[in-house]
This record gives C-alpha cells, structure tokens and sequence, in this order.
C-alpha cells in the first residue's frame, strides 16, 4: 500500500503517549529535530497569518474527553505569536471528545455513530477553546466545513469571507470538518488535507502541522537507525521514506501529514511538521521538526481550489498535441485537440482534463455544456459557427499538474 503521493505504508502507529499532559516531551537539544536553521525556517518564523492544525491526540486525553491542559497549552503559545501574527486554528478532535462522555472506549468505525460522537464532542471542543482563549480577552469562532463546501466555489468564497471576517474582528476562527452531517463520500477523511485547503483558502504564509512525533523520519522513530528528514525541497528528499496511518483516536497519521505538507506546499505555502510538545519552539522560530519548501510561484486561489478541492462535473480525453500545449502553460484550450467528452455537465462546471494515454493532466472551467461541445470536437476554431469560437477552456480557467510535481 502507498500514499496518494506514493510513499510506502508502514504498519507502525503514529500514537501519542497520552499520559498526563503535556503528553510526549518536547524536542531537545539531543534531538535530532532541535535546533534547525535555514532562510525557509526564517520565513516561516516572521509569516504574517498562519495556520495551525492540531491532532486529536494533541486536545484530548486517556479518557477520551477534551484535556484543558493541553489546550490551554496550545493557545498560551498562540497567543504569544499573535502578537506578529494573524492566527488561523484547524482543530481536529471532534469525535476523540465526544467517546468519553458516550461511553466509547475505541473511535467507532460506523459513520452513524462517528456522527454522533463528533455532535458530542464538537460542543465539548468548542467550549474548551472559548474558555481558554478567554484568558486572553480573545473571542473565538467555530467554522464548521464539509468537502462539498469546499468543492463548491460559492460555497468555498462564503467560508472565506467568513474566517477573514472574524480576524477582522479580533476573533480567533476554531476550523474543523463538519463531522456530524459529513458523508463517507464526500468526506476530507481528516484534518491534515483541510489545513492544506484552509491555507490557501485564506492565502496564508505559511502552515505549522501539529502531530505527536517531533518530525518526519525515515521509518518509525522508534526504531533506532531512523534517520530524521529535516527539510523537503522535491519528493526527492522523500525517497525511501516510509510513512505511518492513523493513530489511536486520530485518522491522519504520518502519512497524511506528508500529503498535506505536499498539497501545501505546491500550492506555494511552505509547511512546518513538528509535535504539539514543540508548539513554543514551532511558533517563535520554527527551529524544530521538518519544513516542506514551497513552490516559488504560487498558485492563484481559483487554481488551487479548481485542482484540489472542486468538485467535477465530467471529463475531456485529448489528444497528444492538445496536451503538449496545455501543458506547456499559457494556452487555452480548443475544440481541435478534444477526442471525447465523457459526463453531463454545464458551462462554467470543473472538469478533469485526461491525455491519450489516460493520465490525469489537469482541470478547468469549460466554457460550453457538454451536449453543445460533443458537436464540437476535433474542429479548428474557424470551422465552428460564431458563438462557438471562444476557447473550450481558457488559460485563466485552466490549471495543470506538470508544472506542480
């Protein structure tokens, strides 16, 4: 079994300790993820709003309730960054909360009664960060987001607005995935890939990923030849990498981490992977844990939303001389390089974008209905009638994964 990024799938368990808090010990100077310097480390030190995400393992103790401790823990060292920063919580830990006060000893794998866990659990979650954030004056707000929120486009500005109109009014917005009406089908399955999308949701500058390990290693860290990756500038640095599921109470294990920090980091975000144990350190000079280096030009809002988060109404097959173009970036897309078109969709609809060979190229906005463009394919633009002339696909409209890899 691999990553959707193609790293093994190791046995092992990325699971906290989860003994009295602050749970594992935060990274030292015998740690190989203490002490890092580099220019990206220093970018993310001084970013201007920030995401942070944090495990359940990080919000909850062995009883499977919300631990105040450790939350208070957490926003204590929010709360001394955002003296420079603008900060934005993704908080898991929904369901891990509400197993406690159910009476559930094990996170429950039928989506009804996860449903009813996270209903229970996200009132518990919520009042402990309103409660510990009032320490400090501060006001929170909780913005509860399903994938079909974010799959579609008005649905995903309106999210937007949202958060940047509670920073603009001093609150402090609690994200997390809307657990108790979310489908197996149309689910992020955990919090690492909605902190990816909340961060370019919002432009952010960068994402700080809390787990329960001090950083990215090579194999478990347990293991006593495992070798600590300090920086990822290519998935090249992540050759022989071997990655870890889910935890005891958590769905997003090392391996999903790594497929956020990527998705991040494509999108022009860079991305530092620590343990909630080294939130100060993260915070105040992110010279702990492991930093994914972002792409240098960053993808516009629309681009990143249309490639990894819409929702798609159908499929365009093209032939090899409509990929090279569309690949080679600032070309739209023609009726002339189009073999089929598969779905019933409309204009305006995200559509995948498919090469002879069946290899995903990209996604785009198309710009006619799919009944209109079946008539269409395999014709040179001057052949078409009048209203049918514009590009398939414009190159605004149009985004690729060559460029992103």
């Amino acid at each position: 079994m691999t990553t959707p990024h193609g790293l093994p799938l190791s046995p092992y368990r990325n699971t906290a300790d989860d003994v009295a808090f602050p749970g594992p010990a935060p990274a030292t100077q015998e740690s190989p993820a203490y002490g890092h310097e580099s220019e990206m480390r220093e970018r993310i030190s001084t970013a201007k709003r920030i995401v942070v995400k944090i495990g359940s393992s990080s919000l909850t103790g062995e009883d499977f309730t919300v631990d105040p401790n450790k939350i208070n823990h957490i926003v204590d060292a929010l709360q001394a960054r955002m003296s420079r920063s603008d900060i934005i919580v993704v908080s898991s830990g929904a369901v891990a909360a509400g197993m406690g006060p159910l009476g559930l000893t094990q996170r429950p794998t039928d989506l009804a009664t996860k449903q009813a866990a996270a209903a229970v659990g996200q009132v518990h979650l919520a009042h402990q960060w309103g409660q510990s954030f009032a320490r400090y004056d501060r006001t929170i707000g909780q913005v509860l987001l399903t994938a079909a929120d974010a799959g579609r486009r008005d649905r995903a500005r309106n999210a937007q607005r949202t958060i940047d109109r509670l920073r603009q009014m001093r609150a402090i917005p609690i994200v997390n995935e809307n657990d108790t009406v979310a489908t197996s089908e149309m689910h992020f399955g955990d919090n690492d890939r909605l902190s990816a999308i909340v961060s370019h949701l919002t432009t952010a500058d960068a994402l700080v990923l809390l787990s329960d390990v001090d950083g990215l290693f090579d194999r478990n860290p347990a293991e006593p030849d495992a070798r600590f990756v300090s920086e990822v500038r290519t998935g090249r640095d992540l050759k022989g990498v071997i990655a870890g599921d889910g935890g005891l109470v958590g769905t997003g294990g090392m391996a999903s981490k790594v497929s956020a920090a990527r998705l991040a980091s494509r999108g022009g975000v860079p991305v530092l992977l620590t343990s909630a144990a080294n939130i100060g350190p993260a915070l105040e000079d992110a010279s702990v844990g492991t930093v994914f280096h972002p792409r240098e030009n960053r993808l516009s809002a629309w681009k990143f939303w249309a490639l990894y988060a819409a929702d798609t109404g159908g499929t365009l097959r093209l032939d090899k001389g409509a990929v090279n173009a569309v690949t080679s970036g600032g070309t739209s897309l023609l009726a002339v390089g189009i073999t089929a078109v598969e779905g019933e969709f409309q204009a305006g609809d995200i559509l995948d974008i498919i090469g002879p060979d069946g290899q995903i190229i990209g996604r785009g906005e198309v710009a006619y209905d799919s009944d209109t463009l079946v008539g269409m394919l395999g014709k040179h633009t001057e052949d078409l009638p009048e209203g049918q002339r514009r590009p398939v696909i414009h190159a605004d409209y149009l985004s690729n994964y060559a460029s992103r890899i």
